[in-house]
């Protein structure tokens, strides 16, 4: 069956009614940018991306968002944002039943806009628990942020004569924006956190190489056997390189008083 339903409603739209909902959507957006800016993790501003939707589109009452994490296994999928546990639920049913309009927004890539009563033929799990949670229509986008955040965007609405085209257009416009927002936010956090790990690696590297340096100057060896040395210790403790380094010349330099100093020229020791 189509996943399309008619237009009952498309006669009342209006230019006001399109350009106060574009207004809506832009203010969305404007949320999710402040979001973004302030460095929320990523489940809050997927989390205020339900509520935003909901505002910004009409006859949306509530929403989700579902992760697929590998196309290749509905069990992989979770709701990573709602606006309440009754959304939740109906993602649940789709996911334990694996299959509903949510799952085929993700996995298709296509919008999908149906009436909870059209939905009995293809998903009657899901159709039976939307009914009875006062449920008569769903709107799903798809939302790719990138190969690790990939899913939909679902509305739900109580009215039975389901949502209009101009909605579906209206998501569309969201969630294409939205992606592109999200996927610059993933790619500079990405960035950070390398850049972090970078400046721990240099730094951890320049306390290893004074540990060598010391041990080189003390024993009469050369680099490889210095290193030898503290990886031995290292291995012997069970403890990090880097900290074995930085507890080896906080014994040499007297700033670590509780412990005696490893310098020696035995190999044995130390």
């Amino acid at each position: 069956m189509s996943h399309q339903q008619g237009d009952q409603q498309d006669d009342r739209d209006p230019a006001e009614e399109l350009a106060d909902q574009l207004d809506d959507v832009t203010g969305a957006l404007e949320g999710l940018s402040q979001s973004l800016e302030a460095e929320e993790e990523l489940p809050v501003v997927l989390q205020r991306c339900c509520w935003q939707a909901v505002h910004a589109i009409p006859g949306a009452d509530l929403a989700t968002i579902t992760l697929l994490r590998d196309t290749s296994t509905d069990a992989s999928m979770e709701t990573a944002g709602s606006t309440d546990e009754h959304a939740s639920e109906l993602d649940h049913v789709q996911i334990e039943a694996g299959t509903g309009p949510c799952l085929d927004a993700a996995k298709t890539g296509q919008v999908v806009r149906v009436s909870v009563a059209a939905a009995h033929e293809d998903w009657p799990r899901f159709a039976h628990a939307a009914t009875d949670a006062g449920i008569g229509s769903v709107l799903s986008a798809p939302l790719f942020i990138n190969s690790d955040y990939q899913g939909s965007l679902n509305l739900y609405g109580q009215d039975r004569e389901g949502f209009r085209n101009l909605d579906a257009k209206l998501l569309e416009v969201y969630t294409t924006a939205a992606e592109a927002a999200l996927r610059v936010d993933r790619r500079y956090r990405t960035a950070r956190d390398h850049a972090g790990q970078l400046r721990t690696a240099l730094s951890s590297r320049a306390v290893i190489d004074q540990a060598k340096g010391v041990i080189m100057a003390v024993r009469h060896v050369d680099a490889d056997t210095a290193f030898a040395v503290l990886v031995e210790q290292s291995q012997r403790e069970n403890r990090k390189l880097r900290d074995v380094a930085a507890r080896f010349i906080a014994r040499v330099t007297g700033l670590d008083s509780t412990t005696p100093r490893c310098v020696t020229r035995d190999q044995n020791q130390c």
